[in-house]
Protein backbone atom coordinates (compact mmCIF):
# COMPACT_ATOMS: atom_id res chain seq x y z
CA UNK A 1 0.00 0.00 0.00
CA UNK A 2 1.13 3.43 -0.84
CA UNK A 3 0.67 6.38 1.39
CA UNK A 4 1.08 10.11 0.83
CA UNK A 5 2.69 12.24 4.21
CA UNK A 6 1.75 16.14 3.31
CA UNK A 7 3.99 18.11 5.77
CA UNK A 8 2.21 21.02 7.22
CA UNK A 9 4.64 23.90 8.23
CA UNK A 10 3.39 27.06 9.39
CA UNK A 11 5.51 29.66 6.90
CA UNK A 12 5.13 32.95 8.91
CA UNK A 13 7.69 31.10 11.21
CA UNK A 14 10.56 29.96 8.31
CA UNK A 15 12.69 28.46 10.53
CA UNK A 16 15.49 26.77 8.83
CA UNK A 17 16.66 23.30 8.91
CA UNK A 18 20.29 23.04 11.11
CA UNK A 19 22.65 20.98 9.71
CA UNK A 20 22.58 18.56 12.22
CA UNK A 21 18.87 18.05 11.42
CA UNK A 22 19.82 17.67 7.57
CA UNK A 23 22.49 15.33 8.55
CA UNK A 24 19.65 13.01 10.81
CA UNK A 25 17.03 13.85 8.22
CA UNK A 26 19.74 12.56 5.14
CA UNK A 27 20.20 9.47 6.89
CA UNK A 28 16.91 8.66 7.58
CA UNK A 29 15.60 9.10 4.27
CA UNK A 30 19.20 7.21 2.99
CA UNK A 31 17.69 4.25 5.50
CA UNK A 32 13.89 3.91 4.39
CA UNK A 33 15.16 4.34 0.61
CA UNK A 34 17.35 0.95 1.25
CA UNK A 35 14.32 -0.32 2.68
CA UNK A 36 11.89 0.16 0.02
CA UNK A 37 9.69 2.33 2.59
CA UNK A 38 10.47 5.84 0.77
CA UNK A 39 9.53 6.37 -2.47
CA UNK A 40 9.88 9.48 -3.46
CA UNK A 41 10.19 13.06 -0.75
CA UNK A 42 10.65 16.81 -1.41
CA UNK A 43 10.39 20.09 0.14
CA UNK A 44 7.99 23.01 -1.56
CA UNK A 45 8.54 26.54 -2.17
CA UNK A 46 6.39 28.93 -0.15
CA UNK A 47 3.02 29.67 -1.07
CA UNK A 48 3.70 32.89 -2.03
CA UNK A 49 5.66 30.98 -5.65
CA UNK A 50 2.42 29.01 -5.65
CA UNK A 51 -1.20 29.23 -7.88
CA UNK A 52 -4.59 27.44 -6.79
CA UNK A 53 -6.72 26.53 -9.58
CA UNK A 54 -10.46 26.15 -8.74
CA UNK A 55 -13.07 24.78 -10.34
CA UNK A 56 -16.71 25.57 -9.47
CA UNK A 57 -20.11 25.61 -11.75
CA UNK A 58 -18.17 24.62 -14.73
CA UNK A 59 -15.67 28.03 -14.41
CA UNK A 60 -12.09 27.70 -13.41
CA UNK A 61 -10.28 30.52 -11.44
CA UNK A 62 -6.76 31.22 -10.67
CA UNK A 63 -5.62 32.82 -7.52
CA UNK A 64 -1.97 33.10 -6.81
CA UNK A 65 0.31 33.16 -3.40
CA UNK A 66 0.75 33.99 -0.91
CA UNK A 67 -2.32 32.43 0.59
CA UNK A 68 -3.34 34.35 3.54
CA UNK A 69 -6.32 32.74 4.66
CA UNK A 70 -4.12 29.71 5.34
CA UNK A 71 -1.78 29.91 8.27
CA UNK A 72 -0.68 26.03 7.86
CA UNK A 73 0.63 25.13 4.08
CA UNK A 74 2.21 21.78 2.75
CA UNK A 75 5.67 22.53 2.91
CA UNK A 76 7.00 18.98 1.53
CA UNK A 77 5.47 15.39 1.47
CA UNK A 78 7.01 11.85 1.37
CA UNK A 79 5.86 8.94 -0.54
CA UNK A 80 5.76 5.93 1.56
CA UNK A 81 5.27 2.15 0.79
CA UNK A 82 4.14 0.16 3.91
CA UNK A 83 2.54 -2.92 4.62
CA UNK A 84 -0.35 -1.19 6.64
CA UNK A 85 -1.57 2.47 8.36
CA UNK A 86 -0.18 1.58 11.05
CA UNK A 87 3.54 0.76 9.60
CA UNK A 88 3.05 3.79 7.50
CA UNK A 89 2.08 6.00 10.88
CA UNK A 90 5.03 4.63 12.49
CA UNK A 91 7.43 5.75 9.52
CA UNK A 92 6.24 8.94 9.81
CA UNK A 93 7.05 9.28 13.84
CA UNK A 94 10.13 8.52 13.19
CA UNK A 95 10.34 11.86 10.33
CA UNK A 96 8.91 13.64 12.87
CA UNK A 97 10.87 12.82 15.90
CA UNK A 98 14.02 13.68 13.88
CA UNK A 99 13.24 17.27 14.01
CA UNK A 100 13.68 17.17 18.50
CA UNK A 101 11.32 19.64 20.32
CA UNK A 102 12.64 22.77 18.27
CA UNK A 103 9.85 21.99 15.95
CA UNK A 104 6.18 22.79 15.03
CA UNK A 105 5.18 21.15 12.16
CA UNK A 106 2.75 18.31 11.49
CA UNK A 107 1.97 15.28 9.25
CA UNK A 108 -1.36 14.64 7.26
CA UNK A 109 -0.63 10.63 6.31
CA UNK A 110 -3.52 9.53 4.01
CA UNK A 111 -3.68 6.09 1.71
CA UNK A 112 -3.50 6.41 -2.44
CA UNK A 113 -6.41 4.53 -3.51
CA UNK A 114 -5.93 1.46 -5.33
CA UNK A 115 -5.98 1.82 -9.28
CA UNK A 116 -9.34 1.90 -10.22
CA UNK A 117 -11.15 2.55 -7.15
CA UNK A 118 -13.08 6.09 -5.86
CA UNK A 119 -13.84 6.04 -2.28
CA UNK A 120 -12.87 2.58 -1.86
CA UNK A 121 -15.74 1.26 -4.81
CA UNK A 122 -14.64 0.25 -7.87
CA UNK A 123 -15.26 2.59 -10.97
CA UNK A 124 -16.74 1.56 -13.85
CA UNK A 125 -15.38 2.60 -17.25
CA UNK A 126 -18.31 1.97 -20.01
Amino acid sequence: MRFLSMIRINETTCQPPTEQLMADMGKLMEEMTRAGVLIGTAGLTPSSDGVRLRLRGGKITATDGPFTESKEVIGGYALLEANSKEEAIAHTRRFLAVHGDAWDIECELRQLQPDGECGGEAIRVN
